[in-house]
């Protein structure tokens, strides 16, 4: 068995960095979340100011930051699947290691064309 490093309990193993990246990939989630709504409920008290927020938003750095919104509700997804598969089926612990690193695939699988479309527009057109 591994042995913690100093001061920490944790072992750094593939399941506790699983849960530190589905914890801040949620609370990046949330966040969006509670900024779209913000801004969309803007519309209704001045519809000029909302079209100022939107064309903030259209910028390189803006960009990036909505590839890495896709990147961490595609980690996120397929992550809670796999805690729902270690939870519930009897296997589940046993197969941990593999099923995370079938998320990395598919998170590789479906990042890499989303990329390249998507940085093809906000730096390319």
């Amino acid at each position: 068995m591994p042995k913690a490093p100093a001061g920490t309990l944790y072992r750094g193993r593939e399941g506790m960095w699983s849960w530190v990246a589905h914890r801040v990939t949620g609370v990046g989630i949330f966040f969006f979340l509670f900024v779209h709504v913000l801004d969309t409920a803007l519309v209704r008290v001045s519809p000029e100011a909302y079209n100022e927020v939107i064309h903030t938003y259209q910028t390189p750095i803006v960009g990036l930051m909505e590839a890495g919104l896709v990147g961490a509700i595609i980690f996120h997804a397929f992550n809670g699947i796999r805690i729902i598969l270690v939870d519930f089926w009897g296997k589940g612990p046993r197969y941990q290691r593999q099923m995370l690193v079938g998320v990395g695939v598919l998170w590789v699988v479906l990042m890499v064309p989303f990329l390249v479309r998507h940085l093809s527009h906000v730096f390319g057109g």
